[in-house]
Protein backbone atom coordinates (compact mmCIF):
# COMPACT_ATOMS: atom_id res chain seq x y z
CA UNK A 1 0.00 0.00 0.00
CA UNK A 2 1.31 3.44 -0.86
CA UNK A 3 0.63 6.76 0.82
CA UNK A 4 -2.14 8.93 -0.59
CA UNK A 5 -1.28 11.90 1.62
CA UNK A 6 -1.96 15.30 0.02
CA UNK A 7 0.59 18.09 -0.27
CA UNK A 8 0.08 20.42 2.74
CA UNK A 9 3.36 22.32 2.44
CA UNK A 10 1.83 25.79 1.92
CA UNK A 11 -1.16 27.74 3.32
CA UNK A 12 -2.88 27.46 -0.07
CA UNK A 13 -2.45 23.69 -0.08
CA UNK A 14 -3.82 23.43 3.46
CA UNK A 15 -6.87 25.48 2.45
CA UNK A 16 -7.30 23.25 -0.61
CA UNK A 17 -7.39 20.23 1.68
CA UNK A 18 -9.92 22.08 3.82
CA UNK A 19 -12.21 22.30 0.79
CA UNK A 20 -11.74 18.71 -0.39
CA UNK A 21 -15.19 17.86 0.93
CA UNK A 22 -16.56 20.06 -1.87
CA UNK A 23 -15.07 17.76 -4.52
CA UNK A 24 -16.60 14.75 -2.78
CA UNK A 25 -20.02 16.39 -2.51
CA UNK A 26 -19.96 17.26 -6.20
CA UNK A 27 -19.54 13.57 -7.03
CA UNK A 28 -22.16 12.50 -4.47
CA UNK A 29 -24.65 14.98 -5.91
CA UNK A 30 -23.96 13.98 -9.50
CA UNK A 31 -24.73 10.35 -8.63
CA UNK A 32 -27.79 11.37 -6.63
CA UNK A 33 -29.08 13.27 -9.67
CA UNK A 34 -28.19 10.28 -11.89
CA UNK A 35 -26.28 12.60 -14.20
CA UNK A 36 -23.91 9.93 -15.47
CA UNK A 37 -26.78 7.61 -16.42
CA UNK A 38 -28.43 10.44 -18.37
CA UNK A 39 -25.18 11.18 -20.23
CA UNK A 40 -24.55 7.52 -21.03
CA UNK A 41 -26.82 7.82 -24.08
CA UNK A 42 -24.65 10.59 -25.51
CA UNK A 43 -23.34 14.14 -25.01
CA UNK A 44 -25.77 16.88 -23.98
CA UNK A 45 -25.67 20.66 -23.70
CA UNK A 46 -26.02 22.46 -20.40
CA UNK A 47 -29.62 23.35 -21.26
CA UNK A 48 -30.48 19.76 -22.19
CA UNK A 49 -29.00 18.55 -18.90
CA UNK A 50 -30.95 21.18 -16.98
CA UNK A 51 -34.16 20.03 -18.63
CA UNK A 52 -33.49 16.28 -18.21
CA UNK A 53 -32.60 16.62 -14.51
CA UNK A 54 -35.30 19.23 -13.78
CA UNK A 55 -32.82 21.73 -12.34
CA UNK A 56 -33.11 25.48 -11.82
CA UNK A 57 -30.05 26.32 -13.86
CA UNK A 58 -28.22 28.65 -11.52
CA UNK A 59 -24.80 27.16 -10.74
CA UNK A 60 -25.22 24.32 -13.23
CA UNK A 61 -22.43 25.47 -15.55
CA UNK A 62 -19.98 25.69 -12.65
CA UNK A 63 -21.14 22.30 -11.38
CA UNK A 64 -20.54 20.68 -14.76
CA UNK A 65 -17.19 22.40 -15.14
CA UNK A 66 -16.13 21.20 -11.68
CA UNK A 67 -17.02 17.62 -12.61
CA UNK A 68 -14.97 18.07 -15.80
CA UNK A 69 -12.03 19.51 -13.86
CA UNK A 70 -12.24 16.49 -11.53
CA UNK A 71 -12.00 14.16 -14.52
CA UNK A 72 -15.54 12.81 -14.31
CA UNK A 73 -16.92 14.63 -17.36
CA UNK A 74 -15.43 15.76 -20.67
CA UNK A 75 -16.48 18.96 -22.47
CA UNK A 76 -16.32 19.39 -26.24
CA UNK A 77 -17.74 22.65 -27.56
CA UNK A 78 -20.98 23.22 -25.68
CA UNK A 79 -21.62 19.55 -24.93
CA UNK A 80 -20.71 17.36 -21.94
CA UNK A 81 -20.16 13.63 -21.91
CA UNK A 82 -19.04 11.07 -19.35
CA UNK A 83 -15.33 10.48 -18.95
CA UNK A 84 -14.49 6.78 -19.61
CA UNK A 85 -14.27 5.79 -15.93
CA UNK A 86 -17.51 7.58 -15.06
CA UNK A 87 -19.25 5.84 -17.95
CA UNK A 88 -17.95 2.46 -16.74
CA UNK A 89 -18.61 2.75 -13.00
CA UNK A 90 -21.24 5.44 -12.44
CA UNK A 91 -24.00 4.48 -14.89
CA UNK A 92 -26.90 2.85 -13.09
CA UNK A 93 -27.70 -0.77 -14.03
CA UNK A 94 -24.27 -1.44 -15.53
CA UNK A 95 -22.65 -4.55 -13.96
CA UNK A 96 -19.65 -2.47 -12.87
CA UNK A 97 -21.75 0.26 -11.18
CA UNK A 98 -20.38 1.42 -7.81
CA UNK A 99 -23.04 4.04 -7.20
CA UNK A 100 -24.64 1.94 -4.48
CA UNK A 101 -21.78 2.83 -2.17
CA UNK A 102 -21.90 6.47 -3.25
CA UNK A 103 -25.63 6.74 -2.46
CA UNK A 104 -24.98 5.28 0.98
CA UNK A 105 -22.07 7.66 1.52
CA UNK A 106 -24.22 10.63 0.52
CA UNK A 107 -27.14 9.75 2.78
CA UNK A 108 -25.32 8.23 5.74
CA UNK A 109 -21.60 8.96 5.89
CA UNK A 110 -21.56 12.55 4.63
CA UNK A 111 -23.92 13.84 7.35
CA UNK A 112 -22.15 11.75 10.01
CA UNK A 113 -18.74 13.22 9.16
CA UNK A 114 -20.20 16.63 9.93
CA UNK A 115 -20.44 15.41 13.52
CA UNK A 116 -16.91 14.00 13.80
CA UNK A 117 -16.10 16.37 16.68
CA UNK A 118 -19.01 14.96 18.70
CA UNK A 119 -17.91 11.39 17.90
CA UNK A 120 -14.37 12.06 19.14
CA UNK A 121 -15.67 13.69 22.30
CA UNK A 122 -18.23 11.00 23.14
CA UNK A 123 -16.98 7.84 21.40
CA UNK A 124 -20.53 7.31 20.14
CA UNK A 125 -21.74 6.78 16.56
CA UNK A 126 -23.25 9.80 14.81
CA UNK A 127 -25.13 8.29 11.85
CA UNK A 128 -28.91 8.62 11.84
CA UNK A 129 -30.45 5.39 13.15
CA UNK A 130 -28.80 2.01 13.57
CA UNK A 131 -28.80 -1.12 11.46
CA UNK A 132 -32.08 -2.22 13.04
CA UNK A 133 -33.71 0.74 11.34
CA UNK A 134 -32.11 -0.23 8.03
CA UNK A 135 -33.60 -3.72 8.31
CA UNK A 136 -37.05 -2.30 8.97
CA UNK A 137 -37.02 0.10 6.00
CA UNK A 138 -37.03 -1.58 2.56
CA UNK A 139 -35.62 1.54 0.89
CA UNK A 140 -32.72 1.79 3.34
CA UNK A 141 -32.10 -1.96 3.17
CA UNK A 142 -31.99 -1.83 -0.62
CA UNK A 143 -29.54 1.06 -0.41
CA UNK A 144 -27.33 -0.91 2.00
CA UNK A 145 -27.37 -3.98 -0.25
CA UNK A 146 -26.39 -1.92 -3.29
CA UNK A 147 -23.55 -0.42 -1.25
CA UNK A 148 -22.30 -3.91 -0.37
CA UNK A 149 -22.58 -5.00 -4.00
CA UNK A 150 -20.46 -2.02 -5.04
CA UNK A 151 -17.70 -3.03 -2.63
CA UNK A 152 -17.73 -6.72 -3.55
CA UNK A 153 -17.89 -5.86 -7.25
CA UNK A 154 -14.54 -4.09 -6.93
CA UNK A 155 -12.87 -6.90 -4.96
CA UNK A 156 -14.38 -10.00 -6.61
CA UNK A 157 -11.77 -10.31 -9.38
CA UNK A 158 -8.76 -9.74 -7.08
CA UNK A 159 -10.09 -12.26 -4.56
CA UNK A 160 -10.73 -14.94 -7.17
CA UNK A 161 -7.16 -14.42 -8.43
CA UNK A 162 -5.52 -14.36 -4.98
CA UNK A 163 -6.55 -17.82 -3.77
CA UNK A 164 -6.39 -21.35 -5.31
CA UNK A 165 -10.15 -21.97 -5.38
CA UNK A 166 -9.87 -25.00 -7.65
CA UNK A 167 -8.40 -27.02 -4.75
CA UNK A 168 -11.60 -26.72 -2.72
CA UNK A 169 -15.21 -27.82 -3.03
CA UNK A 170 -17.19 -25.31 -0.96
CA UNK A 171 -17.05 -21.69 0.21
CA UNK A 172 -19.02 -19.89 2.92
CA UNK A 173 -19.26 -16.08 2.93
CA UNK A 174 -20.14 -14.98 6.47
CA UNK A 175 -22.12 -11.73 6.43
CA UNK A 176 -22.25 -12.16 2.66
CA UNK A 177 -25.35 -9.98 2.14
CA UNK A 178 -27.19 -11.17 -0.98
CA UNK A 179 -24.32 -13.34 -2.16
CA UNK A 180 -22.62 -11.10 -4.70
CA UNK A 181 -19.07 -12.05 -3.66
CA UNK A 182 -19.82 -15.75 -3.19
CA UNK A 183 -21.63 -15.74 -6.53
CA UNK A 184 -18.69 -14.21 -8.36
CA UNK A 185 -16.31 -16.74 -6.80
CA UNK A 186 -18.54 -19.68 -7.75
CA UNK A 187 -18.91 -18.32 -11.29
CA UNK A 188 -15.13 -18.38 -11.68
CA UNK A 189 -14.75 -21.90 -10.19
CA UNK A 190 -17.12 -24.43 -11.81
CA UNK A 191 -16.42 -27.16 -9.22
CA UNK A 192 -17.27 -24.95 -6.25
CA UNK A 193 -20.54 -24.75 -4.32
CA UNK A 194 -21.34 -21.65 -2.31
CA UNK A 195 -23.02 -20.76 0.96
CA UNK A 196 -23.99 -17.37 2.34
CA UNK A 197 -24.73 -16.69 6.00
CA UNK A 198 -26.52 -13.47 6.85
CA UNK A 199 -29.62 -12.12 8.57
CA UNK A 200 -32.89 -13.71 7.41
CA UNK A 201 -34.07 -10.40 5.92
CA UNK A 202 -31.46 -10.81 3.19
CA UNK A 203 -32.84 -14.09 1.81
CA UNK A 204 -35.35 -12.64 -0.70
CA UNK A 205 -32.65 -10.37 -2.10
CA UNK A 206 -30.30 -13.38 -2.28
CA UNK A 207 -32.81 -15.47 -4.24
CA UNK A 208 -33.45 -12.63 -6.69
CA UNK A 209 -29.73 -11.99 -7.22
CA UNK A 210 -28.86 -15.65 -7.73
CA UNK A 211 -31.58 -15.88 -10.36
CA UNK A 212 -30.14 -12.82 -12.10
CA UNK A 213 -26.64 -14.34 -12.06
CA UNK A 214 -27.90 -17.73 -13.25
CA UNK A 215 -26.64 -19.41 -10.08
CA UNK A 216 -29.86 -20.66 -8.52
CA UNK A 217 -29.12 -24.04 -6.94
CA UNK A 218 -25.34 -23.56 -6.80
CA UNK A 219 -25.47 -21.35 -3.71
CA UNK A 220 -27.45 -21.82 -0.52
CA UNK A 221 -28.58 -19.11 1.89
CA UNK A 222 -28.43 -19.64 5.65
CA UNK A 223 -30.31 -17.13 7.77
CA UNK A 224 -29.19 -16.31 11.28
CA UNK A 225 -27.24 -14.08 13.64
CA UNK A 226 -23.56 -14.99 13.73
CA UNK A 227 -23.29 -13.93 17.37
CA UNK A 228 -25.93 -16.48 18.38
CA UNK A 229 -26.31 -19.11 15.65
CA UNK A 230 -23.74 -21.70 14.49
CA UNK A 231 -22.19 -21.29 11.06
CA UNK A 232 -22.46 -24.05 8.45
CA UNK A 233 -19.23 -25.83 7.60
CA UNK A 234 -17.29 -25.22 4.38
CA UNK A 235 -13.78 -25.80 3.04
CA UNK A 236 -13.17 -22.05 2.80
CA UNK A 237 -14.81 -19.53 5.12
CA UNK A 238 -14.70 -15.80 4.34
CA UNK A 239 -15.00 -12.86 6.72
CA UNK A 240 -14.91 -9.90 4.35
CA UNK A 241 -15.63 -6.34 5.48
CA UNK A 242 -17.26 -7.81 8.58
CA UNK A 243 -14.79 -7.58 11.46
CA UNK A 244 -14.37 -3.82 11.18
CA UNK A 245 -17.98 -3.37 12.29
CA UNK A 246 -17.11 -4.60 15.80
CA UNK A 247 -14.73 -4.05 18.68
CA UNK A 248 -11.66 -6.20 19.32
CA UNK A 249 -13.44 -8.64 21.67
CA UNK A 250 -16.22 -9.35 19.19
CA UNK A 251 -13.73 -9.63 16.34
CA UNK A 252 -11.98 -12.37 18.32
CA UNK A 253 -15.33 -14.14 18.85
CA UNK A 254 -16.19 -14.05 15.13
CA UNK A 255 -12.78 -15.37 14.09
CA UNK A 256 -13.17 -18.21 16.58
CA UNK A 257 -16.66 -19.10 15.31
CA UNK A 258 -15.55 -18.89 11.68
CA UNK A 259 -12.58 -21.12 12.52
CA UNK A 260 -14.93 -23.77 13.85
CA UNK A 261 -16.77 -23.74 10.52
CA UNK A 262 -13.64 -24.41 8.44
CA UNK A 263 -13.57 -28.04 7.32
CA UNK A 264 -10.35 -30.07 7.84
CA UNK A 265 -7.75 -29.03 5.30
CA UNK A 266 -9.58 -25.79 4.60
CA UNK A 267 -8.77 -22.12 5.09
CA UNK A 268 -10.14 -18.98 6.69
CA UNK A 269 -9.96 -15.81 4.58
CA UNK A 270 -10.27 -12.40 6.24
CA UNK A 271 -10.17 -9.15 4.29
CA UNK A 272 -10.66 -5.55 5.35
CA UNK A 273 -9.07 -2.11 4.96
CA UNK A 274 -6.40 -3.12 7.44
CA UNK A 275 -4.11 -0.57 9.06
CA UNK A 276 -0.33 -0.23 9.02
CA UNK A 277 1.58 0.30 12.24
CA UNK A 278 2.51 3.78 11.00
CA UNK A 279 0.05 6.44 9.71
CA UNK A 280 0.69 6.00 5.99
CA UNK A 281 -2.56 4.98 4.33
CA UNK A 282 -5.04 7.85 4.28
CA UNK A 283 -7.92 5.94 2.73
CA UNK A 284 -7.93 3.16 5.32
CA UNK A 285 -7.71 5.63 8.20
CA UNK A 286 -10.74 7.41 6.73
CA UNK A 287 -12.64 4.12 6.63
CA UNK A 288 -11.66 3.41 10.24
CA UNK A 289 -13.16 6.77 11.23
CA UNK A 290 -16.26 5.82 9.21
CA UNK A 291 -16.60 2.92 11.65
CA UNK A 292 -16.37 5.34 14.58
CA UNK A 293 -19.22 7.35 13.08
CA UNK A 294 -21.58 4.51 12.13
CA UNK A 295 -20.96 1.64 14.59
CA UNK A 296 -20.95 1.17 18.35
CA UNK A 297 -17.37 -0.06 18.60
CA UNK A 298 -15.97 -0.82 15.18
CA UNK A 299 -12.68 0.21 13.62
CA UNK A 300 -10.12 -1.00 11.14
CA UNK A 301 -7.25 -3.04 12.61
CA UNK A 302 -3.82 -4.43 11.67
CA UNK A 303 -3.29 -7.81 10.03
CA UNK A 304 -1.40 -8.88 13.14
CA UNK A 305 -4.63 -8.79 15.12
CA UNK A 306 -6.14 -11.35 12.73
CA UNK A 307 -3.07 -13.55 13.23
CA UNK A 308 -3.54 -13.32 17.00
CA UNK A 309 -7.24 -14.22 16.94
CA UNK A 310 -6.76 -16.97 14.36
CA UNK A 311 -3.85 -18.49 16.28
CA UNK A 312 -6.09 -18.67 19.36
CA UNK A 313 -8.64 -20.44 17.13
CA UNK A 314 -6.11 -23.13 16.17
CA UNK A 315 -4.67 -21.76 12.94
CA UNK A 316 -0.92 -22.06 12.57
CA UNK A 317 0.13 -20.36 9.34
CA UNK A 318 -0.78 -16.98 7.91
CA UNK A 319 -0.27 -15.22 4.59
CA UNK A 320 -0.96 -11.51 4.11
CA UNK A 321 -1.84 -10.55 0.53
CA UNK A 322 -2.67 -7.09 -0.90
CA UNK A 323 -6.23 -7.16 -2.24
CA UNK A 324 -7.21 -4.49 -4.73
CA UNK A 325 -5.91 -0.99 -4.04
CA UNK A 326 -6.64 -0.68 -0.32
CA UNK A 327 -7.63 -4.01 1.25
CA UNK A 328 -5.49 -6.72 2.83
CA UNK A 329 -6.36 -10.41 2.65
CA UNK A 330 -5.17 -12.66 5.47
CA UNK A 331 -5.19 -16.37 4.58
CA UNK A 332 -5.23 -18.58 7.69
CA UNK A 333 -4.47 -22.32 7.56
CA UNK A 334 -3.96 -25.16 10.01
CA UNK A 335 -0.78 -27.14 9.37
CA UNK A 336 -0.96 -30.91 9.51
Amino acid sequence: MTSTAPDVSTPARILRLCNSFCDAKALLTAVELDLFTVLHAGPLTEEQIRHRLELHGRGLRDFLHLLAALGLLEKTGDRYRNAPAADEYLVRDRPSYVGGFIHRANNNLYPAWGRLTDALRTGKPQADGGFARVLEDPALLGQFIRMMDALTQVLAAPLTAAFPWSRYRSVLDVGGCRGNMAGRIVQSSPGLTGHVFDLPQMEPFFAEHMDRLGLTGRLEFHGGDFFHDPLPSADVVILGHVLHDYDRERRAFLVREAGRAVAPGGALLVYDRMLDDEPRHVENLVISLDMLLVTDGGSEYPAGEVHEHARAAGFTSFEDVPLGEDDTLVICRRDG
